[in-house]
């Protein structure tokens, strides 16, 4: 049986594969919920299995992994013996501190990369760093799922696409749009707001600015006056 991709079934013990529309879980065989990544594969790597796989839209989520109830106990006992011990709890604590020296990293360099990106001029050099602070945290965390965090495109490409998205949620009405469901037409009313967007990008890089009303102003919470 080895090693299959299945996605959900109707009930809660069966599954949809490729080749048969139905397939019910042995009897001695459990669910293991997804959220343990070392469990998980040392539970494949052990024999038959089943990943338990939905796609929505574009993106695929993992809902599990089917295999013998005996195999996730037995590993799961021995992970637990293995965590137990002093020299796993030095290597966490290790792998921590380099997640979150390599995070710190990500992000100054994702801020620089944005700044580069706005280029605006020496006068709004301020409001260039703001903006590229706010969008770095809002774009940077692990496991957010946003354009920052994929590795498909360049940090040029990622910087210049998480200001266009943050722009379009904080500086236009696209949220509270109401788009006909035509396909097509929400991806055309986005260009249409990136297009927008980068025109009022283009202003402070001119050197011009848009004044107090500008919604980019009022979107970074910044007061002229109180200048």
């Amino acid at each position: 049986m080895s090693g299959r991709i299945v996605s959900p079934g109707p009930t809660s013990v069966t599954v949809r594969t490729v080749d048969v529309n139905n397939l019910t879980a042995p009897d001695d065989w459990v669910l293991l919920p997804p959220g343990d990544a070392a469990l998980t594969r040392r539970v494949k790597a052990a024999g038959d299995h089943w990943v338990v796989q939905e796609k929505k839209g574009r993106r695929v989520f993992s809902r599990g992994v089917w295999a013998p109830a005996e195999t996730i106990e037995r590993i799961r006992a021995e992970l637990d013996a293995e965590r137990s011990t002093e020299s796993f709890a030095k290597r966490k604590e290790a792998g921590a501190q380099r997640r979150e020296k390599a995070q710190a990293e990500y992000i100054k360099d994702f801020t620089d990369t944005v700044v580069n990106y706005l280029a605006f001029h020496p006068t709004h050099a301020q409001l260039a760093m703001s903006l590229a602070r706010i969008v770095a945290l809002h774009a940077t965390p692990v496991g957010s799922g946003t354009v920052a965090r994929t590795r498909r495109i360049s940090l040029d490409q990622r910087a210049e696409a998480a200001v266009i998205a943050w722009m379009r949620h904080q500086t236009t009405a696209y949220d509270s749009m109401k788009i006909v469901r035509v396909k097509g037409k929400r991806r055309e009313v986005r260009r249409m707001l990136a297009q927008r967007s980068k025109e009022l990008l283009a202003r402070y890089r001119r050197g011009e600015g848009a004044g107090g009303e500008c919604p980019l102003i009022r979107a970074l919470g910044i007061d002229l006056e109180a200048d």
